[in-house]
């Protein structure tokens, strides 16, 4: 009789697995030094590099900043709101409804579309929740995760993600410690560094999805670069460096030539010394407010005069012009970026030169569904523990990027109504007047009491004609 031995969970990684740790690491680590970049730039955190001619040593601890980037990027942003999931077939999303406010998602996806547009992308993971809850949906930057891209099937073949600092309590480690967590189509792997080197596994979990539970949201990408791009691109970067000189050669020169500059001609030495015959200093002389000077011996009296004080006016001219620079690198109407003129514009000036940034939204909108569905899709998985059926579409539904009035929306809602297009009781009807979600089911649930009152109120009337119909014929 042979003795049973039970399968142990593996408390090493294998050399695939190792080498996959090895490059993805170094593959992090590299791309590092561009996202830290770009995120400078958002939080005005970015050095300026002067031409170290017009700035004193005593100055170069002076910092200018102009948010520009994270104008740009926020402009932008705040036009993605994802509101609800929902099946294109019409049947009840309360299923999708459910996994996404578990996992307070229309809140967290803007924290990621904002990481997308400002290193380039993000990544989504999903699992298990905790005590066979719901998926466990989490953003994260790509700052801490990285993965290894099959451009042909446009899906993720490995994934890693390194966890620092506070994020280390929930399990157990040290904030000086760091948790690595490696991704594969058949497990999820976490390790830490082991104390005679190498790696040590701390939890392996066989979940034999036959694909990596991580999803990539890419902005700005292209057919031979699938990795994303910024929206804080080199030129955005280039004219913010030129703005920030010009402001700072404004405080520079406020510091020389705010107070405008005195002379006197024929002076004697004794104008510039006090009452006991000490000269003062240039500062005492120039804010003196009453200068008084002698004749010299031949009785003429000296010349004082000033020097026309420095016009910034400049300056500001070579500001507005990078203003109107960078309006068109981000696609957004000059006078967010503070640049005014002496006609203001027009509602359809403004509305016109709102076009292009529109249309950047609706791009990334198309971009980002297509992430969001496929989190979605997947979150089902891991819940029923089986794929769901292709042949059913999830849809997102987007707040109108135009940003519309209500009146403007009602109207085009009622005439297509009014033509017969859209039957009065349809929810694409409250859809198209920018009703929310919530608010469109609150419509529903009203439409089904008043159906419900109306059918209690005809069955009651009925009850009351066949009972005066009753005791008219017993009378006969």
């Amino acid at each position: 009789m042979s003795a049973y031995a039970p399968e142990l969970p593996l408390t090493y990684l294998s050399q695939d697995e190792l080498d996959l740790v090895t490059a993805m690491r170094s593959q992090l680590q590299g791309g590092r030094w561009e996202l830290e970049l770009r995120d400078a730039y958002v939080n005005g955190r970015q050095l300026i590099r002067d031409l170290g001619i017009s700035i004193p040593p005593q100055l170069k601890g002076l910092h200018t900043v102009i948010g520009w980037p994270r104008i740009g990027v926020e402009a932008l942003e705040h036009r993605l709101d994802l509101e609800a999931f929902r099946w294109a077939d019409g049947a009840d999303a309360a299923d999708l409804a459910e996994i996404a406010d578990a996992n307070d998602l229309f809140d967290e996806c803007s924290l990621a579309h904002t990481d997308a547009l400002v290193y380039g992308r993000e990544f989504v993971t999903v699992g298990s929740g905790d005590n066979d809850s719901l998926p466990l949906i989490t953003y994260e930057s790509p700052m801490d995760m990285t993965v290894l891209w099959d451009a042909r099937t446009r899906t993720v073949l490995a994934a890693l993600r390194e966890c620092r600092g506070d994020r280390l309590r929930t399990y157990g480690l040290g904030p000086e410690e760091h948790l690595t967590t490696l991704y594969l189509p058949e497990a999820t792997i976490q390790i830490v560094p082991a104390p005679a080197g190498g790696w040590a596994v701390i939890d392996r979990d066989d979940h034999g999805l036959g694909m990596v539970p991580v999803l990539r949201m890419a902005n700005r990408q292209r057919t031979g670069d699938r990795t994303g791009h910024s929206e804080i691109t080199s030129d955005v970067m280039s004219v913010t460096d030129a703005a920030c000189r010009r402001l700072m050669g404004i405080e520079v020169a406020s510091e020389f030539f705010g107070a405008p500059q005195r002379y006197i001609l024929g002076a004697s030495e004794s104008a510039f010394q006090d009452a006991e015959g000490h000269t003062k200093s240039a500062w005492e002389t120039y804010i003196g407010r009453v200068l008084a000077l002698e004749r010299d011996e031949d009785g003429n009296v000296p010349q004082v005069g000033q020097f026309a004080a420095h016009d910034p006016s400049g300056q500001t001219k070579i500001i507005d012009l990078y203003a109107r620079i960078m309006s068109s690198q981000l696609s957004v109407p000059p006078h967010m970026l503070g640049y005014t003129s002496d006609n203001p514009a027009s509602a359809d000036a403004i509305r016109s030169a709102q076009d292009s940034l529109v249309k950047k939204a609706e791009r990334r909108i198309r971009r980002f569904s297509a992430t969001h569905r496929s989190t979605m899709r997947l979150a089902l998985w891991v819940r029923d523990g089986q794929p769901p059926d292709r042949s059913r579409r999830i849809e997102c539904v987007w707040r109108n990027p135009a940003t519309p009035t209500i009146a403007s929306q009602t109207d085009a809602a009622v005439k297509m109504v009014a033509s017969g297009l859209l039957p009065a009781d349809s929810e694409v009807a409250l859809e198209m007047a920018g009703l929310t979600e919530d608010q469109r089911r609150r419509v529903a649930a009203e439409r089904q009491r008043a159906a419900g009152r109306q059918d209690t109120a005809s069955i009651l009337a009925r009850i009351g004609t066949d009972t005066s119909g009753g005791s008219g014929g017993g009378g006969l």
